[in-house]
């Protein structure tokens, strides 16, 4: 649907936009965003290369957005959600290339787009890191339970790995230590070895 420049014409468009690019960034002339969303949409405009130009187009947003700090990119992958709102991803192409060649274009259609995938990605991430932490929590609350009322009156760390093969070892050891720290159990030596002893309610 959109007729990129002839090929002759690459090597200076791609030059040009860089350089346009990098001097935008300089002067802070706009949002990163929106500096971003406008080198992409021309890169894809130029159509530098005969096949992978939406591919390369993909890595250079994330490489960008991660180099103006947006560290979403680094856990989330934004090319994989790009490629799975294809449809709305050249619905936007399509609106922002229109008057391209003539200058009379808008970035915006494209802008929005890449900010809404970016929202997402930080939601997404967000919503990982919240079951990370009730799962965190939840497996701290297994410690506790096994320690307190049914791990044998004296054990060792390595009983609580036994009985509980899907908590980690700093996660034993950080409830081990609140415990210790609020006097239900007391530890006798030091390393795997110890020996703790779970104490009375005064």
């Amino acid at each position: 649907m959109f007729d990129p420049p002839k090929p002759q014409e690459t090597p200076f468009l791609l030059s040009e936009l860089l350089e346009r690019y990098k001097e935008a960034q300089a002067a802070e002339a706009g949002h990163p965003l929106i500096l971003v969303g406008a080198l992409i949409l021309d890169l894809l405009a130029i159509h530098p290369v005969a096949d992978g130009n939406g591919r390369l187009a993909r890595l250079l947003t994330t490489y960008e957005l991660l180099s103006t700090g947006y560290g979403v990119a680094r856990y989330v992958s934004l090319e994989q959600r790009i490629y799975e709102s294809k449809n709305t991803y050249y619905q936007a192409l399509f609106e922002s290339q229109r008057g391209w060649h003539s200058g009379e274009h808008t970035i915006w259609p494209w802008v929005s787009y890449l900010a809404s995938v970016l929202a997402a990605a930080y939601e997404d991430f967000e919503q990982r890191v919240a079951r990370e932490r009730e799962s965190a929590g939840n497996k701290q609350d297994r410690v506790r339970e096994y320690v307190l009322q049914q791990a044998p009156a004296e054990f060792r760390r390595r009983d609580i790995e036994r009985a509980l093969p899907g908590v980690s070892i700093a996660t034993v050891r950080l409830v081990l230590n609140e415990l210790r720290d609020a006097n239900r159990i007391r530890v006798e030596g030091s390393g795997p070895g110890a020996r703790w002893r779970r104490l009375d309610p005064e």
